[in-house]
C-alpha cells in the first residue's frame, strides 16, 4: 500500500515552471511536498503571483506539474490521461473560487443539483442532499431565488453547497473570501467550516486573511516555490 494511502492529497516534489515568452522561464513551484488527511482544513498563504493558485489547479487536476507526483486519495493521478482526469476530478475535488460562478439562469437549489444529476445521481436524491446542505449554512430558504437575487456571502455558500454536492474527498478553495466585506468574509467562513466539518473531508483553502488562516488547523506558506510551515 502507498505510504500516501491515508492522505486525502499527497504532492511529492512537485515543479512547474512557465516559459511566458520572456528571456529565462519562470519556475513558479520548486520541489512542493505536502500532505493532507481526511478531516484536516489547512490554510495556504503567499503574496499575489507566488503560485498559489497553481498549487491548487495541479492538486485538482487541472493542471499537471512538470516534475513530481500527485496522489488524491493514495491514488498516484499523475500520469492518467485525460478521460481519467476528469473522472478523478469529478468524483474526488471540490472546488471553490472568489467569485461563485453560479449559473445565473439556474436557482439556487438547481446549481446544486445539475452537478449530482451529471454524476447520475436520482433528481429526488440530488434536490435532498442540496436542501440539506443549503439548511446546513443557512440559506435553505433561498432555494428557488436565482444568483442575482442573493447576496454575496448568500452565493458564495450556495457555491460551498455545490463544490460539495458529489461528496468529494478534498476540497480546495482559491481565496474564497475574497471579495466580501469583513463581516460578511466571517460569518461566510464560519459556514464553510460549519460544512468542512460536518463532512469530514480534507481541505486546503488559500487566502490572503491571517486571522481567518489562524482558525485552521495547519497554516502554511509558499514560499519561494516551495511550502513550508507558517
Amino acid at each position: 500500500m502507498s505510504e500516501a494511502s491515508g492522505q486525502a492529497l499527497a504532492l511529492r516534489g512537485i515543479r512547474k515552471t512557465y516559459n511566458l515568452g520572456l528571456p529565462t522561464a519562470v519556475e513558479v513551484l520548486r520541489g512542493v511536498d505536502l500532505a493532507i488527511a481526511p478531516g484536516e482544513v489547512v490554510a495556504l498563504v503567499a503574496p499575489s503571483g507566488a503560485g498559489k493558485s497553481t498549487l491548487l489547479h495541479i492538486a485538482g487536476l487541472l493542471d499537471t506539474p512538470d516534475e513530481g507526483q500527485v496522489q488524491l486519495n493514495g491514488t498516484d493521478m499523475t500520469r492518467l490521461g485525460d478521460r481519467q482526469r476528469t473522472l478523478a476530478r469529478r468524483d474526488l475535488v471540490g472546488f471553490v473560487y472568489q467569485f461563485h460562478h453560479l449559473l445565473p439562469e439556474f436557482t439556487a437549489l438547481e446549481n446544486i443539483v445539475l452537478p449530482q444529476l451529471a454524476h447520475g445521481t436520482p433528481r429526488k436524491a440530488a434536490e435532498d442532499r442540496a436542501r440539506d446542505l443549503m439548511d446546513r449554512v443557512g440559506v435553505g430558504p433561498r432555494a428557488l431565488h436565482r444568483p442575482a437575487q442573493l447576496s454575496g456571502g448568500e452565493q458564495q455558500r450556495v457555491a460551498f453547497c455545490r463544490a460539495l454536492a458529489n461528496a468529494p474527498r478534498l476540497l480546495l478553495a482559491d481565496e474564497p473570501t475574497g471579495n466580501l466585506d469583513p463581516d460578511t468574509s466571517d460569518r461566510v467562513f464560519e459556514a464553510l467550516m460549519v460544512l468542512v466539518r460536518s463532512t469530514g473531508l480534507a481541505a486546503l483553502i488559500a487566502t490572503h486573511n491571517l486571522g481567518l488562516a489562524s482558525r485552521m488547523d495547519r497554516v502554511l506558506r509558499l514560499d519561494a516555490g516551495r511550502v513550508v510551515p507558517a
